[in-house]
């Protein structure tokens, strides 16, 4: 992977107007993959501590677990098209899976539970076991590393699909301003426009949900893979396990066939687009004009607009109502065969049938109008009491189109979805007073300086989401309109105890906050997005692969927030250079719009969002179908931490023996002291910090107890050709936090994620140290001296007195100064930068609860080890 940035910046401008102009572009290419580390590179991820992530969904696979495989001969054999006997069974050959000669149970020596027996424990190909002390099972381990088994038993997807996309970026930014009447009157103006794109790859697309539904509705027939008609000409049974009716004629068919492109179409890819515009306009002035108490008085009147527009190509998908069709096909060489082993592919004919780009596109529009008001009031004997008044106007718009197979959720391995529209108009005022108790130029002991800040702002909001078709167990939904207001105040205290010269500068700072934040204008849509749930079941001891729908709702109310925070800085007499900081703060949240992520729901089983087929084996609950991840008020989560800083100057002259330079060394960091969630008002309030945090809860990352970082810099002596050296280092520390043990442990109760009945597999995830170092060199070349020049001086002489007494009239030496030249000038100013990341290559810990790339992708990166050059010139 490579990233290359370029920039410019440029401006004029004299006494009354200022130009300026921006252009940038950024590319990455190639990306990283996550088969480039070897934490990312395999699903398999059982010998780590975690779970068998891979897919079932693969070329020669048939039945749910543990399934059928072609022969391993056959499953690994030739590629190309369709051959029968050779790449693909030979047709209505026998009865079912279980007496084709073709295919075999392949046994899993790894992940059995009780009641479930070893059907082979030499697995093909690997060694026949696993162990560790988060095991699932323990089984004795004889042979090489243990990849469980490779693609024959799942389907890797690690090993294809990429986890830092091949992206780009333009922009070009410019502004203007104009003094019109001697800063009483200005003009200003700019402008953005930036255009991005990123490639999303993807594993090939698995064929689920199937294109065949039960009667009346849009759930599919088979719970798990697609059912093919006995009629396909490639179809190898003779025996059907059921009947789905078409047309309302019934069609004999085998359910329950996994199949993914993998041979016909290679990687799916989200070409993702966006054009992003801005532009600016307004006036601002003094108000001195108008009298003297007015003079310090500004005031702000502008208009703002912004626009994105995205444009999604969803490549090499799959068409349920193409792929319907060419499954009922009798013609071999036009039908399609999902029989096919793992290197083979299907006909021209076929694939043209299935396979399609669906495009979807929206766009977000933004118009903001404003005024604002500040100056000061007037005088106390502590200084200005100021002041800051405004009012605004937004009126925002989204809309989000999608293409027609999406929004009749007929698409296989893309999100399908409604479209929708919703605006919002939302006025509001806000005014801020700062009031100067003391201040070093009037104060009593105590008191050195004291003010405080008064703050409040009001708004009004209306808006409106429109209607929305019906949708399998979803009913239509008319169009909604809904208002609500907030009032929310803000004050905060600054305090200087003491005067600075007697033990230094200290500073006590506090402030108590009441937030307000309505929701994002998708999440109150009621629009409903499809996509496929997976992660483990505690109940089932078992991966999950089911339809999920995030679901926005309409009545969702605004977020608030009651924030208090207080801390100190204090930078010591006694210690000339030392900076310390520290402030405790406390953070309650209440309704909290967010989504709750579809493992959160599965590990909580909460009632009315998760829908569940029937039993696969007599007594036990069946298999998860349907989750629901709806936009909800969560009752609450309160915060609470520290945030510190340490930061120390040694300037090498204050020993007295020259300058040497300067070394700055800062310490950083958060200590989590509590984080707790409380979903429901009718459940209990439980911790969460210290904490993997599934992905898809979109309130917050994970939240490990302490994160800091440690750097040193050195800038060289001035006056010396060092002045312009720059040479620093930077430790990243995040602590150990909790992995995923609800699902680890199988726990119930997310209280006590260690009580499930497999406490051994609950387990830590370490602590991850980084090391970046920096290094920078700026030429500051002195001017060259003024060269003598024959015949040339600035003035004609001047009479001076000699020793002896007598004038002379003095002709200066003729000089002239030239503006510097050559390498000489494109190396003045010029600044070289070397770095380089994670210099020691470290790889992020191992997380179970990632269920993806085996990394926390909240906290970490697998970009690993990654140097860069910079070269900047100012002119």
């Amino acid at each position: 992977m490579g990233e290359s940035e370029a920039w410019l910046k440029a401006g004029t401008g004299d006494d009354k107007t200022e130009i300026v102009v921006i252009a940038d572009f950024w590319e990455r290419t190639g990306g990283i993959f996550s088969a480039d580390r070897n934490i990312s590179s395999n699903g398999f991820q059982i010998p780590w501590g975690g779970f068998d992530t891979r897919s079932p969904f693969e070329p020669g696979s048939v039945g749910d677990f543990p399934g059928f495989r072609l022969i391993p001969n056959m499953f690994f054999g030739p590629g190309g098209l369709p051959q029968f006997g050779v790449n693909t069974p030979l047709p209505h050959s026998a009865p079912n899976a279980a007496t084709s000669p073709f295919y075999k149970n392949p046994g899993f020596p790894f992940q059995v539970l009780a009641g479930l027996p070893v059907v082979n424990p030499n697995a093909y190909p690997g060694a026949p076991g696993i162990i560790g002390p988060n095991a699932i099972q323990h089984f004795p381990q004889t042979g090489t590393n243990y990849k469980g088994g490779g693609d024959y038993f799942f389907f890797n997807f690690a090993a294809v699909t990429p986890d830092l996309a091949p992206a780009d970026r333009q922009a070009f930014y410019g502004s203007f301003t104009r003094d019109l009447g001697d800063k009483y009157l200005v003009l200003f103006a700019d402008f953005k426009s930036v255009r991005s794109f990123f490639d999303a790859s993807l594993a090939p697309v698995p064929f689920g949900p199937d294109p065949f539904k039960m009667p009346g509705t849009n759930i599919p027939f088979s719970s798990a893979g697609i059912s093919v008609p006995i009629q396909n000409p490639f179809n190898p049974f003779t025996v059907a396990d059921n009947t789905v009716v078409v047309n309302g004629v019934g069609i004999p068919v085998t359910t329950g066939v996994n199949f993914r492109g993998l041979n016909d179409t290679g990687l799916r890819h989200e070409k993702f687009t966006y054009w992003d515009s801005l532009f600016d306009v307004g006036l601002r002035g003094e108000m001195g004009e108008f009298g003297d108490y007015f003079k310090p008085w500004n005031w702000e009147l502008g208009f703002r607009y912004s626009r994105n527009e995205g444009q999604d190509l969803s490549v090499n998908e799959a068409s349920q109502p193409g792929l319907r069709e060419a499954l009922l096909d009798t013609n071999p060489a036009t039908a399609f065969d999902p029989f096919l082993n793992f290197t083979a592919h299907n006909t021209k004919a076929a694939r043209q049938r299935v396979y399609v780009t669906l495009h979807n596109s929206g766009e977000y529009e933004l118009p903001i109008g404003y005024l604002t008001i500040n100056g000061d009031l007037f005088k106390l004997p502590a200084g200005p009491v100021s002041f800051a008044i405004g009012g605004e106007y937004d009126a925002p718009r989204w809309t989000r189109n999608r293409d027609s197979l999406n929004t009749t959720f007929q698409s296989i391995g893309s999100s399908d979805g409604e479209g929708a529209r919703v605006n919002r108009d939302v006025w509001s005022i806000y005014q801020e007073v700062r009031v100067p108790f003391t201040s070093p130029t009037w104060n009593f002991p105590g008191f050195y300086s004291f003010e405080v800040d008064f703050a409040e702002r009001e708004e009004w909001y209306s808006q409106n989401t429109s209607a929305v078709l019906p949708s399998e167990a979803f009913p239509f939904q008319p169009a909604t309109h809904s208002q609500y207001n907030a009032q929310k105040p803000k004050v905060s205290v600054r305090w200087q105890p003491l005067d600075p010269k007697y033990i230094g500068a200290l500073t006590l700072r506090g402030s108590y906050t009441e937030a307000f934040h309505a929701p994002a204008l998708s999440e109150i849509s009621p629009a409903s997005t499809e996509s496929f749930a997976g992660g483990f079941d505690p109940i089932l001891k078992e991966n999950v692969n089911a339809e999920a729908r995030v679901i926005g709702n309409p009545n969702l109310h605004p977020e608030v927030a009651y924030e208090w925070s207080y801390g100190a800085v204090y930078s010591p007499e006694w210690f000339r250079g030392l900076t310390l900081s520290a402030d405790w703060w406390h953070i309650d949240m209440r309704s909290i719009a967010s989504l709750l992520g579809t493992q959160f729901i599965i590990e909580n089983n909460i009632p009315g969002l998760i829908f569940r087929g029937p039993p696969v084996i007599p007594g036990r609950p069946g298999p998860i179908i349907l989750v629901i991840d709806p936009n909800e008020n969560l009752t609450g989560a309160i915060f609470e931490g520290l945030d510190y800083e340490a930061i120390y100057i040694l300037d090498s002259a204050i020993f007295g023996h020259g300058d040497f330079g300067r070394l700055t060394a800062t310490l950083n960091g958060t200590w989590l002291s509590r984080a707790e969630l409380q979903i429901a008002p009718e459940t209990k309030r439980f911790g969460i910090a210290g904490e993997v945090i599934p992905p898809g809860f979109t309130l917050t990352g994970s939240l490990p107890w302490s994160r800091a970082n440690l750097s040193l810099f050195y800038d060289g002596p001035t006056d010396t050709w060092m002045q312009g050296l720059d040479v620093g280092a930077v430790v990243h520390y995040t602590g150990q936090y909790e992995d995923d043990n609800v699902s680890l442990a199988g726990s119930t109760k997310p209280q006590t994620p260690r009580s499930g009945p497999l406490p051994w597999r609950a387990r830590k995830v370490a602590a991850w140290t980084t090391l970046d170092l920096i290094t920078s060199y700026t030429f500051n070349l002195p001017p060259p001296a003024p060269a003598e020049v024959p015949s040339l001086a600035k003035d004609s002489g001047k009479n001076v007195t000699v020793k002896d007494g007598k004038e002379k009239n003095v002709i200066p030496v003729s000089t002239a100064e030239y503006n510097p030249y050559g390498w000489r000038a494109w190396l003045n100013n010029t600044t070289l930068t070397l770095g380089m990341q994670n210099v020691l290559d470290a790889d992020p810990p191992f997380v179970a609860g990632s269920f993806e790339n085996g990394y926390d992708e909240s906290l970490a990166t697998i970009k690993g080890r990654f140097w860069y050059v910079q070269l900047k010139k100012r002119f």
